[in-house]
């Protein structure tokens, strides 16, 4: 079971996933998180240098949607972002994750 607060406090949800992209050693360059109101759910993205995290919650279904996705044009990022991606599905605790990898030369 995840803090409650992920799948509905946008300013949490936002504070977890920008110190969990730290965490992670990729680059923060600007966030942008949205409640739909008391009790709903929050859609957020954290745009990063090496690309973004984008999340979606619906509590009243207890779903999460998450993607990670970082280029690696100059270095390889995937460690961070298997991380990064690790660190954020942990918190939401998920009882049947549901993973879709895909790797992009």
């Amino acid at each position: 079971m995840c803090d409650a607060r992920l799948m509905t406090d946008a300013a949490h949800l936002e504070a977890f996933c920008r110190k969990a992209v730290l965490d992670s050693g990729l680059t923060d360059v600007g966030a942008l998180f949205h409640s739909f109101g008391e009790g709903a759910g929050v859609t957020g993205v954290v745009v990063l240098a090496e690309s973004h995290l984008s999340i979606h919650t619906w509590p009243e279904d207890g779903y999460v949607t998450l993607d990670v996705y970082v280029c690696s044009y100059s270095t390889d990022n995937r460690t961070q972002a298997e991380d990064l991606f690790g660190r954020v599905m942990a918190a939401f605790a998920p009882a049947d994750p549901h993973l879709h990898r895909v790797e992009r030369a």
